[in-house]
């Protein structure tokens, strides 16, 4: 099978493509991404010289990629400008790649005839959630930022090209994802790194806002079970079973690392932050996919990841990084 991943240099995205080639040696992978800010090659040093991985540097709203997915029987989107604090600040750089990125990809999947596409997405489309309620497959979109706007934006092209033109397209929600190698904005990883030096951990509001969090590599299972089993047309949520609030994180975190809870500094809140993101995924679990890790073992690893591979986010977190986490947060 020949399976192009765009944005394969990302968090998630890189970490399925290792995921892919160790499970199906056989597998043919190219990775188009474009090695914006959170791509790293870096990522992926431990499958560069396998004869079954290709790089293409490119942009996924640029017609150039047409000719390079000849002959491929697989698409899987990941790319996406993904932060919703920068989709605040910058909204139409999330428009365009999310939004006209993926329209591209799936006007080359129906010229090319792929077998599949699918389109990897976030359980942020469905907005904040009540409590004691998850939202399924069904429930409508209800987008609170222009990033997770931009998302249910391209899921929405994504279901049309399969009613219009019959793109055999399968949607992936998902909730957060965290785990080794993920860029520092994000909120596990920023933690972690500012907490290993002794600098604030800035929390949002009263920092009880809730999100169901998913080790990378069970989302990487979940992806290869759809892959392979699931069903044309259809929308999968996948979910770690693990809600906890932000600020139990913070606190395990500084306890992982043997650090004092003063660090934990609360700023002003962000506008539109959910309160609480839920989903059912009880249509994957029927495909016989569950997620393996628990929480606790899994921010434990993220933990000592991070603070073995200090040369790899210090690197990040100086320069362009770093003059943009003092202007979001102050500091």
């Amino acid at each position: 099978m020949k399976v192009v991943v765009t944005g394969g240099a990302g968090f998630i995205g890189s970490h399925f493509i290792k995921y892919l080639l160790k499970r199906y040696p056989d597998y043919k992978v190219l990775n188009i991404d474009k090695l914006t800010y959170a791509g790293n090659l870096e990522n992926l040093k431990e499958v560069e010289k396998n004869p079954n991985y290709k790089f293409l540097k490119a942009d996924i709203c640029d017609n150039v990629i047409e000719d390079a997915v000849d002959g491929c029987d697989v698409i899987i989107n990941f790319a996406a400008e993904s932060h919703v604090d920068r989709s605040i600040q910058e909204p139409e750089t999330f428009l365009k790649t999310d939004v006209m990125g993926t329209f591209n990809l799936l006007e080359i999947s129906r010229k090319k005839g792929v077998q599949r596409y699918i389109q990897i997405s976030t359980d942020e489309v469905y907005g904040s959630a009540d409590k004691d309620y998850a939202f399924s497959e069904e429930s409508p979109l209800n987008p609170s930022s222009p990033y997770s706007a931009s998302k249910a934006s391209a899921d929405l092209l994504v279901l049309s090209y399969y009613k219009t033109y019959k793109t055999p397209v399968i949607i992936i929600r998902s909730t957060n994802n965290y785990g080794p190698n993920q860029y520092p904005e994000k909120f596990i990883p920023l933690f972690i790194t500012n907490a290993i030096e002794d600098k604030p951990l800035p929390l949002y509001g009263d920092g009880k806002n809730v999100r169901d969090w998913l080790f990378v590599l069970d989302n990487c299972r979940a992806i290869d079970t759809i892959l392979h089993k699931g069903e044309i047309g259809i929308i999968y949520n996948v979910a770690g079973g693990q809600e906890k609030e932000n600020i139990f994180i913070a606190r395990k975190i500084l306890e992982y690392l043997d650090k004092p809870e003063s660090l934990i500094k609360f700023v002003p809140d962000r506008p539109g932050h959910d309160r609480r993101y839920s989903i059912s995924c009880e249509r994957i679990k029927d495909l016989g996919w569950k997620p393996e890790v628990s929480f606790e073992e899994g921010l434990r690893i993220t933990v000592e990841w991070y603070k073995n591979n200090e040369m790899w986010w210090k690197k990040i977190k100086s320069g362009e990084f770093l003059e943009y986490y003092r202007r979001q947060y102050k500091l």
